[in-house]
């Protein structure tokens, strides 16, 4: 009995899917392990504000500049983000008091991990990820956002422009500031495979 042996090829435009899927892979692999290498060396602040009227802005504003002078030399000399954590938690029950005398709300100081969207500041940017967060939250907490650094202090750093003191490693300052090729894609990669992997999560079943 003869015996008929088919052998399936390849179509070129397969072939270019399957190598533009797996460089997309290789390059999401490559954008998680970036970020959370940044994020290591990172404590993030986020304050919200009340509602978004006029005078709760302005007063999330006052609250950020009064959490600012005092863990900025709280955490002077922090050799790592989990020592500058450990003197954050420490400091919460100070921080919340002192957000509610200034606000005239009800507020908490919170340290946690968030999610945080791309951002750009002055004279650097941080790509979307998750990141330790002292988060302070005036209210119901249901006004605009104000998000920035507290260790290094790189708020603090780039107003005076001398990011370049923030003791941060120099790939993390390239990637940060822009310097070199490729800045903008990488960020770009960056928050597409969040994207990417959050929505996997939740269809899964596993929360983001």
């Amino acid at each position: 009995m003869k015996r008929t042996y088919y052998v399936n090829y390849m179509r070129p435009w397969e072939a270019a899917a399957l190598i533009a899927l797996c460089a997309a892979l290789l390059a999401g692999l490559w954008a998680q392990r970036r970020q959370e290498a940044l994020a290591a060396n990172l404590v993030r602040l986020h304050v919200i504000a009340a509602s978004d009227s006029a005078e709760d802005q302005r007063l999330k504003l006052r609250v950020r500049d009064a959490v600012l002078e005092t863990v900025t030399p709280l955490l002077e000399g922090a050799r790592s983000r989990e020592e500058a954590a450990e003197r954050l938690r420490g400091a919460l029950p100070a921080l919340s008091a002192a957000a509610e005398e200034i606000s005239g709300r009800s507020a908490c100081a919170s340290l946690g991990t968030e999610l945080y969207p791309t951002r750009v500041y002055d004279g650097f940017a941080l790509p979307a990820g998750r990141y330790v967060s002292l988060r302070v939250t005036l209210g119901p907490g249901r006004g605009r956002n104000w998000w920035c650094v507290v260790y290094p202090p790189l708020c603090a750093a780039a107003d005076a422009g001398a990011l370049e003191t923030a003791s941060l490693p120099e790939d993390d300052l390239k990637l940060i500031t822009g310097d070199g090729e490729g800045y903008v894609f990488r960020f770009r990669v960056i928050e597409w495979w969040h994207t990417l992997t959050a929505g996997l999560q939740e269809r899964a079943g596993d929360p983001a």
